[in-house]
């Protein structure tokens, strides 16, 4: 049975495939896979069908992506997204490798690409991405700062703690102090 691919902007965290997958449940369209940013359905989803999808997820803050390159900087987001707060396993490799691995695209096009896009490059909106996900870490003061430097993968507490000053303009330690962690939408980073 073949199966449609079907891109949606905006799907950022495990709350909105949830939300996409009862969007789809209502609309009866069957979800073969549904991942951050994209959803493979072996229904038949025609213009109507499509027009209705759209309108849903609008309703609920996701948009249908038909621009070839918005389809590839969703996919690019998304890769980031779910290793950098949904994976708990680090990555092993770099992350320019691992997105054109699972992409099946030379990186620097993809990287011209996002940059002319987005305004900002790969790399920075990894290190915002980082960045939030450590603000998090830190407010919940579940873990300590090595132990966040180690499960985010950097090569020490200075290097961490550096990038985050830079980032957000205090230290760890001062952000830790505060009692709103000011966190962003991860659409929006």
């Amino acid at each position: 049975m073949k199966s449609n691919i079907i891109y949606i902007k905006n799907m950022v965290c495990l709350r909105c495939v949830d939300v996409v997958k009862e969007i789809c449940e209502d609309l009866q369209i069957s979800i073969q896979h549904l991942q951050l940013g994209k959803l493979e359905s072996t229904t038949a989803i025609n213009d109507a069908l499509k027009l209705e999808l759209g309108s849903r997820l609008k309703e609920r803050g996701f948009e249908l992506l038909e621009d070839k390159n918005q389809k590839i900087i969703t996919q690019i987001k998304a890769l980031i997204i779910a290793q950098v707060h949904h994976s708990k396993e680090p990555l092993h490799i770099n992350f320019s490798d691992y997105i054109s691995d699972e992409l099946h695209h030379d990186y620097a096009s993809l990287s011209r690409l996002f940059s002319s896009v987005e305004g900002i490059t790969i790399e920075r909106f990894i290190l915002k991405q980082k960045i939030e996900h450590v603000k998090e870490l830190l407010f919940y003061k579940e873990y300590t700062l090595s132990e966040i430097a180690f499960q985010m993968n950097y090569s020490s507490i200075a290097h961490l703690s550096s990038q985050f000053k830079k980032e957000t303009g205090m230290s760890p330690s001062q952000f830790k102090k505060r009692k709103d962690p000011n966190h962003q939408p991860l659409d929006l980073l």
